[in-house]
């Protein structure tokens, strides 16, 4: 689906050179061009346009000085720096023309006829008069020397196996009667063949072919030799086998032309000798011959020079064209004319070896040019036109258009061809979007056919239908006509033949014309502005006049126009773009600018370019043949092979196989820089893959089809996630529902983003969506997924980020039985009979399913039936209602309406035994209603509502209710159901409060069974759960008597006493038993000192300070003393292990900061070390026991969270399980402060002085102690790494080797960061006595 667009033109015509040239070969230097003629050597330089050294061979005496001398081949040597030169009298010449020297390095007395250098100019093959070869070395040292007509086949000759002759063999097409038909006799070579051999080299240099005359049977044969010149095969007998010999680059074909009886051929050998192939030249038998085909240095385009056969009274034409293939098909993609001057004949032509693309052409009269070519791709540009999507490919005289709108249909077939009288140069596509399918139609004799559509009943001759019409089929595409003819005339001189001079043909949208001419005196452009001359009466043709012509400063390579702006941009040779400004008045050229104000210059050329807008400005694209990227003056990637813009999108292909497409609305360069060069997400809506080599061709506008094509030619069309979506929104805007569905439903989106999409619209147009899809299996499928969440944000976020930018209401209803509800409102008002299935299944999708209402709406369908015969019977109902629903399921739903009728029409169409469900059903009907229902409910399993009917069956059934209650624990709805004052709800009060006693909930059974007047059982409950107060309550209710209550007080006392509760203890004992001595002694044993004091004077019972309670505040003081000095005593020892510890992990770090742990896979481990030599072991150790332990059972993980920090010296975080006792002894001390400061005053009041100031010194100076370590031991750096971890979700690599090399690895990574953080002292509790400060 390609074209050869002319990039740029070139070349040279010097004033004066001596003779005509006979051949020609490249410089190293680009422009440098060495021509040799029958006298001399010429060396031309493009750029002086002149001749620049010349070097005369006659005087030397190798060339006659009658001109009749001949150069039989001509080869630039890089590495001699000089021209390699062989005659037809057998002399080889080294020319150096910088030193005007001529070396003889060989001479053949019989002559030259040809000299063939191999491509890496290691070999010279050299065929001499007397028909032999030799090869020779670059050096000119003969390798060997073979006759090049051989009888033998050569080495690689086939082998027959003996499976019988070859009229037994299978001739294909050919039929049987090709085995009867005797061989032909091969015909001689034409009369105007040289009859000089052909030699040609494979692109490796491993093989050369040579085409020679057979002397006996006057006919060429073609034999392939290998480097030392063993003859490897012989061609075929091909009759009509003509001089021309090219071997493809590639290697696979050997290129030649054949004349047959009724057409003219290029035919294809492969290596074997064997015909592989051929296509027919588009000239009549005898018309022309072909001089030479030469292959370009990529082996994708096939040059052939024409000549036409001279006549009687006229001057031959000559023709150079240009053929390419793809799928299997041969176009002929250009054709050079170069007319019937003498001065104008061709002499030799040549493909560049470095630029693939560039094809030098040497004329008789000394002018040398240059064509430089790239592949485009011709197609409409236009948005909302029916004919935008047309694609053109050139075939000669006939342009193939493809109408990607309607067909996609793989070349070399086509929508329909237009068939014209010359070979077709340019294609240009109207650049206005209404009218983008009209084209304008550029071919060899400068003249422009412009085609159109509609305005036009008359049909066409030179449109024909291709593979969408014939065979009886009415093709449904509209064709254009041929409206106009133009002849271009721009005055240039008829005498400088220079084919192709007009190019990069642009149709402007107000019907104008713009081409790019070559500056015959300089090597730069003209842009020329054509508009159409007024029209002449009965001309066939007009006449396009030239408006303007602008010279341009450079070379132009490149011109794009916007079909949006209307903007025309020309790219540079140096790669400065400019700017036309055609809608001015007087039209000018100004240089293009960003918005920046900076002039626009590629770094690169570009072969292909386009205008779009990014982020609101207008920027042009341009990709090189390397597959360099630029947005204005910036790459934005170097790995894209093809790109196309459509509306606000760009879409690109990859050397990594993917196509990507890009939103360009709310997008900066940077951004897109970014895109392209990172790896984008592996579901995202922007990357989808291709296949190998695959570029685009087009976009479809309105559409969502990109199409591709492959290497060898054919298509592929894909529709880009993010086009489709793009597509998909524009539709939902526009309340197109119906084509969005359509859209959605083939390319698999989900249908949530119907609603998604804008929830408000949606369900404001619900019965617009309805009618647009009109389709009830449509609706359904809609129905069946929908799914409670926000597509736009799960499956499709990228793309909705940026348009949804304000938040959305969220409905209090749930979504999918929001719109459940919605749709079977709107369908029950506009036609229920018709979306009856739909109604079912809007019920169906609700969460929780509405079956019961669904089965009510089957129920009624088949008790009113419907006259229509297109209303949707019960059975089809049921039968659909049975596709959404699990039968079995659906049964019980049924029995759950107690609707027997309905039961038995779900049971029919189940695979339930009648003889199974009948009997049940029959049972059910002959019971009590109330009863039923329970029945039913309880079959069911739902036995709430089995509760709520067996309760209004009556006082008989109360056992079979509280049964079930026990059984199903319904203790709290079975409560609801009885009034509080009947035996009932007393009776299932019991129940419930003897299971919550089972369950050991004593309290609640106890407030359940006193609510209910059961103050037995309440009471036992109050006892069991330590409620003693209620327990006294519920006693004084059951009528007990002192000494009962006595005893009742004695027994809790007692169970207080075991839960250390004394002074309640205490208060049952002077209250109720009246036993204060007990009281007191237990108030002395809780340390309640002050309240004991308060019961010893209340009873007068003096005597109980001096036998318990000085004794017991004396105990009390050394108690205190005890566990101060044991605290104080861990607390020093546990610090000063502190230290040792931190010290040795700090020399660990700084051994291993320098040194990788081959056992610490992790770089955290360093910081769980606490060990000095075996740091990373033990570590290492530790981790995979820990990974050990977390695949354990929750019990046993406690168990290890508890061993997790151990004091063992030498262990993991020893460090660590150091700081939670150190925290633990200081919170401990800090604790008993206000328990010493009551027993102080106890022993200050009772005369114990010393005792009391002993004891407060010691409290003061463990505090003391404590109060000065804290900061050494929780150091601020310790707790500042626990408030910013060195590890944690928020690090970074960076980061923490910041924090190794700053040694803040120390800080342990730790699960419990409390552990770092210092406990605080309370200081604003005044506990010392002023008596001792």
């Amino acid at each position: 689906m390609r074209n050869l667009r002319l990039l740029r033109t070139g070349g040279c015509c010097p004033a004066a050179a001596p003779g005509s040239p006979q051949c020609f070969c490249l410089g190293v230097d680009s422009g440098t061009v060495f021509v040799g003629s029958q006298s001399s050597l010429v060396e031309l330089d493009c750029a002086a346009q002149s001749v620049v050294r010349e070097l005369s061979l006659s005087v030397e005496g190798f060339m006659p000085e009658d001109g009749s001398g001949c150069i039989v081949g001509l080869e630039y040597l890089p590495e001699h720096e000089c021209v390699c030169l062989a005659t037809a009298a057998g002399d080889i010449l080294l020319c150096n023309l910088s030193t005007k020297q001529v070396d003889c390095v060989g001479c053949v007395d019989s002559g030259l006829s040809a000299m063939s250098w191999s491509p890496d100019q290691e070999l010279v093959l050299l065929v001499t008069g007397q028909q032999t070869l030799i090869m020779m070395t670059r050096d000119f040292e003969p390798i060997t020397e073979k006759q090049s007509h051989q009888d033998e086949f050569g080495e690689g000759k086939f082998i027959t196996v003996g499976w019988g002759k070859k009229e037994t063999q299978f001739h294909g097409s050919e039929g049987k009667q090709a085995a009867q038909r005797k061989q032909m006799e091969v015909s001689p070579a034409p009369s105007w063949d040289d009859g000089k051999p052909r030699v040609t080299w494979r692109g490796d240099g491993q093989f050369v072919a040579v085409s020679a005359v057979c002397p006996k049977t006057g006919a060429r044969k073609v034999r392939v030799w290998n480097r030392e010149l063993m003859l490897q095969s012989t061609s075929e007998p091909v009759s009509g086998l003509e001089q021309a010999l090219a071997w493809k680059p590639s290697g696979n074909l050997i290129a030649s032309t054949q004349e047959k009886p009724n057409r003219y051929d290029v035919v294809f050998l492969e290596k074997n000798g064997l015909l592989h192939g051929e296509f027919t030249l588009p000239f009549q038998k005898g018309q022309v011959k072909v001089n030479e085909l030469i292959w370009n240095a990529d082996s994708t385009i096939l040059a052939i020079w024409l000549e036409e056969l001279e006549t009687v009274n006229s001057s031959p034409n000559s023709y150079v064209q240009l053929w390419t293939t793809g799928n299997y098909h041969w176009y002929l993609k250009q054709s050079l004319h170069f007319g019937n001057l003498e001065k104008n004949k061709l002499v030799s032509l040549l493909w560049d070896s470095v630029l693939p693309y560039r094809l030098h052409i040497l004329c008789q009269g000394w002018h040398y040019l240059f064509y430089d070519w790239h592949w485009t791709t011709d197609c409409g540009m236009g948005e909302n036109n029916l004919h935008a999507a047309n694609v053109a490919v050139i075939d000669g005289a006939k342009v193939l258009v493809t109408a990607f709108q309607h067909a996609v249909v793989p070349p070399p077939m086509c929508t329909y061809e237009l068939q014209l009288k010359q070979a077709v140069n340019q294609i240009a596509f109207h650049t206005d979007p209404r009218c983008s399918g009209d084209m304008a139609i550029l071919d060899a004799d400068n003249k422009i056919f412009v085609y159109r559509y509609g305005q036009s009943t008359v049909k066409d001759p030179t449109v024909r239908l291709g593979a969408t019409g014939g065979n009886g089929f009415k093709a449904n595409v509209e064709i254009p006509h041929l409206d106009k003819t133009y002849r271009v005339d721009l005055g240039s001189s008829t005498d400088e033949m220079n084919p192709l001079r007009l190019r990069f043909l642009t149709w402007l949208p107000d019907d104008s014309f713009l081409v790019v001419g070559q500056d015959q005196h300089a090597a730069r452009s003209v842009l020329h502005h054509l508009t159409a001359a007024p029209h002449v009466t009965g001309a066939e043709e007009e006449q396009l006049s030239l408006r303007l012509s602008l010279p341009v400063d450079g070379e132009v390579i490149s011109l794009c126009c916007s079909t949006v702006t209307k903007t025309v941009a020309l790219q540079l040779a140096d790669g400065w773009i400019l700017k036309y400004l055609w809608e001015a008045s007087t039209p000018f050229l100004e240089p293009w600018q960003t918005s920046s104000g900076c002039a626009v210059q590629f770094p690169h050329l570009c072969v292909q370019t386009s205008i779009t807008r990014i982020g609101g400005e207008e920027m042009i694209l341009g990709l090189t043949d390397r597959c360099r990227f630029f947005f204005n003056d910036t790459e934005v990637a170097s790995n894209i092979t093809s790109f196309a813009t459509y509306s606000e999108f760009l879409l690109v292909t990859t050397n990594s196989h993917t196509c990507q497409c890009f939103c360009l609305k709310n997008m900066s360069v940077k951004d897109l820089q970014v895109a392209l060069s990172s790896v984008a997400a592996p579901n995202s809506e922007t990357l989808r893959k291709v296949e190998r080599g695959s570029r685009i061709i087009t976009v479809v506008p309105q559409d969502t089809k990109v199409v591709l094509q492959m290497p060898r030619g054919n298509l592929e069309t894909v529709h880009h996630r993010a086009l489709v979506l793009a597509q998909i929104r524009k539709w939902l805007d526009r309340l197109m529902f119906r084509e969005a569905f359509q859209c959605m439903r083939k390319l698999r989106i989900n249908l949530n983003l119907l609603y998604d999409h804008n929830p408000k619209v949606f369900l404001e147009n619900v019965e617009t969506f309805i009618k647009q899809v009109d389709s009830v299996n449509y609706i359904n499928l809609f129905f069946t997924e929908l799914k409670d969440e926000d597509f736009t944000k799960t499956m499709y976020p990228s793309l909705y980020s940026v348009s949804n930018d304000q938040p959305r209401h969220q409905p209090e209803q749930k979504k999918v039985n929001l719109i459940c509800d919605v749709m079977r409102a709107a369908m029950e008002c506009i036609d229920p009979e018709k979306y009856c299935l739909s109604i079912l299944t809007a019920h169906v999708k609700k969460n929780p399913p509405e079956l019961e209402t669904a089965l009510q709406k089957v129920h009624d369908l088949r008790e009113n039936i419907s006259p229509n015969v297109a209303a949707v019977s019960a059975e089809e109902a049921l039968k659909y209602l049975l596709f959404l629903v699990d039968v079995n399921e659906l049964y019980d739903y049924s029995l759950g309406t107690y609707d027997f009728d309905l039961v038995v029409m779900v049971a029919e169409k189940s695979q339930k035994d009648p003889k199974e469900y009948l009997p049940f059903l029959n049972t059910l009907r002959k019971m009590e209603t109330n009863y039923q229902r329970y029945t039913i409910d309880k079959h069911l399993k739902r036995y709430t509502k089995a509760l709520g009917h067996l309760s209004k069956c009556g006082p008989e059934h109360f056992s079979e209710f509280l049964n079930l209650v026990k059984d199903q624990n319904l203790y709290c709805e079975a409560l609801k159901l009885y009034p509080s004052n009947t035996q009932e709800y007393k009776d299932i009060s019991s129940a419930y409060g003897e299971y919550l006693i089972q369950k050991q909930l004593y309290e609640q059974a106890a407030l359940i069974l006193a609510r209910a007047g059961i103050f037995a059982k309440a009471l036992d409950a109050f006892l069991n759960s330590g409620s003693w107060q209620q327990a006294l309550c519920i006693a004084s209710r059951l009528g007990y008597t002192k000494d009962k209550l006595s005893n009742l007080a004695r027994s809790m006392a007692g169970k207080l006493v075991e839960q250390r509760k004394h002074a309640e203890a205490a208060m049952l004992l002077e209250q109720y038993t009246e036993d204060y001595e007990e009281a007191v002694i237990l108030l002395l044993e809780g340390a309640f000192w002050e309240e004991a004091l308060r019961l010893i004077h209340k009873y007068d019972r003096l005597d109980i300070l001096e036998t318990n309670f000085k004794p017991a505040i004396v105990e009390a003081q050394k108690s205190q003393l005890m566990f101060l000095d044991s605290q104080k005593t861990a607390f020093l020892h546990h610090k000063s292990r502190l230290q040792v510890v931190r010290e040795l992990k700090e020399k660990a770090c700084e051994s291993l900061q320098d040194y990788e742990v081959p056992n610490c896979p992790e770089f955290d481990l360093l910081s769980e070390t606490s060990s000095v030599v075996t740091a990373s072991n033990m570590s290492s150790k530790y981790s995979h026991s820990n990974s050990r332990i977390s695949a354990r059972s929750s019990k046993n993980r406690r168990k290890a969270e508890r061993k997790r920090y151990s004091l063992k010296e030498g262990s993991p975080f020893e460090d660590l399980a150091l700081l939670e006792v150190l925290g633990e002894n200081v919170r401990a001390v800090d604790s008993v402060r206000g328990d010493v400061h009551v027993l102080l005053k106890q022993l200050v009041l009772f005369g114990f002085d010393e005792q009391a100031e002993g004891l407060q010194q010691v409290l003061e100076e463990v505090l003391r102690l404590m109060e000065t370590s804290i900061p050494e031991i929780w150091t601020p750096a310790l707790q500042q790494s626990s408030l910013n971890p060195v590890l944690g979700p928020n690090s970074t690599a960076n980061s923490i080797m910041a924090a190794y090399q700053q040694k803040r690895m120390v800080a342990p990574a730790v699960q419990d960061p409390e552990l770092l953080i210092a406990p605080k002292l309370n200081k604003n509790l005044q506990w010392k006595l002023h008596l001792f400060q």
